[in-house]
């Protein structure tokens, strides 16, 4: 499901791969069943690749992974979460349109 520039985020490597990372980060907690999640995805990984190198995507399958979701109060999906310095900076929740996505980023990246 995910793409090349994309990293599977599990709640074994959240602490490593999101608050350790030395660049910000943009997790898209998901499910296989989710609808508006499928819908999104094609945008995560144009984002991925869009920013390549300046930010880090992970997406992280909040079935495999309850752990995770649960300590960052996730309750309806997709949510996206901006880390930076291993900090929540800013959160999305539903399937928004790229331009919204990218402008969080440019503001997390600023």
């Amino acid at each position: 499901m995910a793409g090349k520039n994309i990293v599977e985020i599990t709640d074994k490597n959240f602490e490593q791969e999101v608050l350790q990372s030395d660049i910000p980060v943009l997790v898209d907690f998901w499910a296989a069943w989710c609808g508006p999640c499928r819908a999104i995805a094609p945008i995560i990984d144009e984002i991925a690749n869009d920013y390549a190198g300046k930010i880090k995507v992970g997406k992280c399958n909040v079935d495999e992974n309850p752990q995770t979701p649960s300590k960052f109060g996730i309750r309806a999906i997709p949510t996206l979460i901006f880390f930076k310095n291993g900090t929540v900076v800013e959160q999305i929740t539903g399937a928004v349109a790229k331009a919204q996505i990218a402008s969080v980023i440019d503001k997390v990246l600023s």
